[in-house]
């Protein structure tokens, strides 16, 4: 699990030194790079949306899962849930701080891709290079929102971790077989690019309310699996 290591010690780093770096910085630079950042969850998302999707065998998955995966979590409230626990510990744009960057931090190709990478064939390259990004992210996240933004490390090692444990005990599982990846960097996509119009205030989708989406595609490929 070095990547993974590497990539939590990475986000650490660069939140710390941002943090550093947020003092001289005026209310005008502060907004810039918040725009920054949704900005990059936009590109991020639709990156990750555009290279996965022409490799999908269930083209129409992602939107069941949404719509599955939204229709659960709204009845959970987890988004509103989420938020107000948050919250009563750094205010609300804390709040949106942390949900935007686990989102990033976790919700992508790499993120996904490279736990699994690790476990199965030994290489890392996916996750040193998911590192160098979130390095930089990180910085920029803790000056815009501060110290707070560490708390995404131990949340990104234990997601990561647990995309590790399972290829590493059921590499041969259908459900590390076939598109899985590619749909869970689909769904991945869609979310980060929700998150991005909550960074601009262009419009609040609510985007922990379809974090469910994501046991979608991984229930489907082992329903799947028993009959193949």
């Amino acid at each position: 699990m070095i990547g993974t290591i590497v990539n939590t010690c990475c986000i650490i780093v660069g939140t710390l030194a941002g943090t550093l770096f947020k003092k001289g910085l005026g209310e005008k630079y502060s907004t810039t790079l918040f725009n920054a950042m949704g900005l990059a969850s936009l590109a991020l998302g639709a990156n990750s949306f555009v290279q996965n999707m022409p490799k999908s065998e269930f083209p129409v998955l992602f939107i069941l899962s949404l719509a599955i995966g939204g229709i659960v979590g709204t009845a959970l409230d987890l988004d509103g849930k989420t938020k107000r626990l948050i919250a009563k510990r750094g205010g609300e744009g804390f709040a949106t701080g942390l949900i935007s960057a686990c989102l990033l931090y976790c919700i992508g190709t790499f993120s996904i891709v490279g736990p699994v990478m690790s476990a199965i064939n030994g290489d890392n390259t996916f996750l040193f290079t998911n590192s160098t990004l979130d390095l930089v992210t990180s910085m920029v996240f803790a000056t815009t929102y501060g110290i707070g933004m560490i708390l995404a490390a131990p949340i990104l090692f234990c997601w990561q971790g647990m995309f590790y444990v399972i290829a590493k005990f059921a590499s041969s599982s259908p459900i590390l077989q076939g598109t899985l990846v590619n749909e869970l960097a689909i769904v991945g996509g869609v979310l980060i690019i929700s998150s991005g119009l909550s960074i601009l205030n262009i419009k609040d989708c609510k985007t922990l309310n379809y974090i469910p989406a994501l046991l979608v595609p991984v229930v489907w490929f082992l329903v799947k699996g028993l009959f193949v």
